[in-house]
């Protein structure tokens, strides 16, 4: 009883209802029911992103339907009325004090070289398939480039990342995971962009990483994206049409290797922990002494 009083938050860095189709079906409603059930104990819930506090909440109101008719109606809005979107801090001390640590070649005698840096676990929902695609279209432009595939693997891993280590070794400097986080951050420093082709992101931190280093983000205009970057960053999502999604992406990577729509990465300071540490500060204060 005594622990009962204390106030508490529940932080959702994603939710159980937005997985990419025909994925993690065992056992999802299992799992949904113990996010609602977590949600309904908290007094504080807190979303990396809109687009992941609108899913979730999205999600409760459809499985409600499901559920007996005496669910009591005031559940949706009660959660909705205590969900806070609340990043995670970007938490890089200094970008400009990393020296850059690209691993491939020197390119400053060669204008409008692209040194790619790719993010993200080596798992389906981080879409391989579609950097295969886009990688295959690259190479038919008169882009030169060089790209760094990183990211965590595991024992079972999407085909298409074996099929890219074996048709592009001529374009990769870096594949996998970087074992000293002070490595990883001195390749990104070092590239010139970010290609993402997720399809799973709740917040995309290791983008924002990317972003906070230099490097201009070429992103698919899905889930958390379009909140944190404009348009001209942002790629059409087609995942009904794969070829015309990865015409799309090779655009955006012209355009940054002319320099002519994305000059610049845009300003991600407001994520620093500085930044966002007052609010923080004032949720966990404010629960402490009682306000709603």
């Amino acid at each position: 009883p005594s622990l009962g009083a204390i106030p508490s938050v529940l932080y959702f860095h994603e939710n159980q209802f937005e997985y990419p189709p025909g994925n993690h079906a065992h056992g999802l409603l299992e799992a949904r029911m113990v996010s609602l059930y977590s949600a309904m104990a908290a007094d504080r819930l807190l979303f990396n992103s809109d687009f992941n506090r609108r899913t979730f909440l999205a999600g409760v109101e459809g499985l409600m339907r499901r559920l007996p008719e005496k669910t009591p109606r005031s559940l949706f809005s009660g959660l909705q009325d205590m969900s806070v979107v609340l990043p995670v801090p970007v938490d890089i001390a200094n970008p400009s004090g990393i020296d850059p640590g690209w691993p491939g070649a020197d390119v400053r005698v060669k204008p409008g070289f692209l040194r790619i840096a790719w993010v993200g676990r080596f798992e389906h929902d981080k879409g391989g398939e579609g950097l295969l695609r886009i990688l295959h279209r690259l190479e038919d432009t008169r882009v030169d480039y060089e790209i760094a595939v990183t990211g965590q693997q595991f024992r079972q891993m999407p085909d298409a990342f074996e099929t890219i280590r074996r048709a592009f070794a001529h374009r990769l400097v870096h594949m996998g995971f970087l074992q000293e986080r002070g490595d990883y951050l001195r390749l990104l420093r070092g590239a010139d962009l970010v290609l993402s082709t997720a399809e799973h992101e709740f917040q995309g931190l290791a983008v924002m990483e990317a972003v906070a280093l230099g490097c201009i983000p070429v992103l698919p205009d899905r889930q958390a994206y379009p909140e944190w970057y404009p348009d001209e960053c942002l790629y059409v999502s087609a995942p009904h049409d794969p070829d015309s999604e990865a015409a799309g992406a090779v655009q955006c990577m012209l355009a940054v290797s002319e320099g002519s729509t994305i000059p610049a990465p845009p300003d991600i300071s407001g994520f620093f922990p500085d930044a966002l540490r007052d609010s923080y500060a004032r949720c966990f204060t404010g629960l402490a002494a009682g306000s709603p």
